[in-house]
């Protein structure tokens, strides 16, 4: 092929690896590349089998109401502290609004940052895959049985208003008011039902957002927010209105009785559910904290396993992990015991029943409590 302008080589040059690309991310079923990808899957499914890592029936969506599952707890259960309960709970509880158009998490690699501008359009899509960890709102949550929600919030970066949003990777469309006022919504009319907030990673935030943040939150829950030298227990968070308990991952909070210090959250930080498992399994042996505290069953990627599966997606990534990460919640303990477990907090929480496998865990503690009634 001619060219008289040796620029026009390297404009076409360009263009052609952009085509590239995106044929490349954008391809159908029947390119061959992506039936490679199908057979991988299956391929890696079968490892799994052949090595009995798991058990072997299939992940499901499993929504089912758990709206009053607290209130419906054996009156033996009433009196005991919540950081001694089993309770589920939704890592980055509101990334299923992520807007994304929004602005990239600044904190996020340079890599990322200059992939995104140059082929902004394919670099989105794929971002919004992988930052997705829930698909139901935040009353649908609450309706599941979620009662611990893990909330990154930050300031948007060059926005003047003191708006806040919820953050992983992009921001979402709805700010942090609207959303505490959806949750308040929900518990006016479920008033036996207390749940925890996690505000965490505060990023962006100067102190006048802070203080925004932290007049909203008193401003929103007033009377219900449990203060952190209560004892949290059913019976006497029913008997005081108390519904909301708020930890926040910040210093200031030391100013504020309504907010609890940060709870510990156990990150695997691995796409490997052998390689979480032993991580959690290592920390419950080293002994639980004495209040609350999470295990985190979510699984996490990087960038660079972002781009070895390119047609991915955290959800893709999650159901196919579920059955053994099922397997090891239905054997975990609530109690004060150095091995109990505490918060359990997953993606995806609709998927194969999460929610009620973890509530069902607290039925082993009439088991310890009549144990310990023939003892004495």
């Amino acid at each position: 092929m001619h060219f008289a302008d040796p620029g026009a080589v390297r404009n076409v040059r360009c263009a052609t690896v952009s085509h590239l690309v995106f044929l490349f991310y954008a391809a159908p079923n029947w390119v061959p590349w992506r039936r490679k990808e199908k057979y991988c899957l299956r391929a890696h499914s079968a490892t799994m089998l052949r090595h009995k890592e798991c058990s072997l029936k299939k992940p499901c969506r499993c929504v089912q109401k758990n709206n009053h599952w607290m209130s419906e707890l054996p009156e033996v259960l009433w009196s005991v502290p919540l950081y001694n309960l089993c309770i589920p709970g939704s890592h980055d509880a509101m990334s299923y609004c992520l807007d994304e158009n929004s602005p990239i998490d600044p904190r996020e690699s340079k890599t990322l940052q200059i992939l995104e501008r140059k082929l902004p359009c394919i670099v989105r899509n794929i971002i919004y895959k992988w930052s997705t960890t829930q698909d139901l709102t935040v009353s649908e949550q609450l309706d599941s049985g979620i009662r611990y929600f893990d909330l990154r919030i930050a300031h948007k970066p060059d926005d003047m208003s003191t708006n806040l949003y919820f953050v992983h990777m992009l921001f979402t469309d709805v700010t942090v008011e609207d959303t505490l006022k959806d949750i308040l919504n929900w518990l006016e009319t479920h008033p036996k039902e207390a749940i925890i907030l996690a505000c965490r990673e505060l990023h962006g935030m100067t102190i006048e957002h802070h203080k925004h943040l932290i007049s909203c939150l008193k401003r929103t829950f007033g009377l219900k927010l449990c203060p952190k030298k209560e004892n949290p227990t059913l019976q006497n968070m029913w008997q005081k209105g108390y519904q909301v308990i708020i930890s926040y991952e910040d210093c200031i909070a030391e100013k504020h009785k309504e907010l609890w210090p940060p709870i510990p959250y156990w990150w695997g930080n691995t796409t490997r559910t052998e390689t979480l498992i032993r991580y959690l399994e290592k920390k419950k042996h080293s002994g639980r904290p004495g209040g609350f505290f999470v295990a985190g069953i979510n699984l996490t990627e990087n960038l660079w396993y972002i781009l070895k599966h390119p047609f991915g997606s955290l959800k893709k990534l999650t159901r196919s992990k579920l059955p053994c990460l099922r397997d090891w919640v239905r054997n975990q303990c609530p109690g004060s015991q150095k091995d109990a477990i505490n918060i359990i907090a997953g993606d995806f929480v609709e998927m194969d029943c999460f929610v009620t496998d973890v509530i069902e865990l607290n039925q082993k503690c009439l088991i310890q409590n009549w144990q310990q009634y023939l003892v004495e």
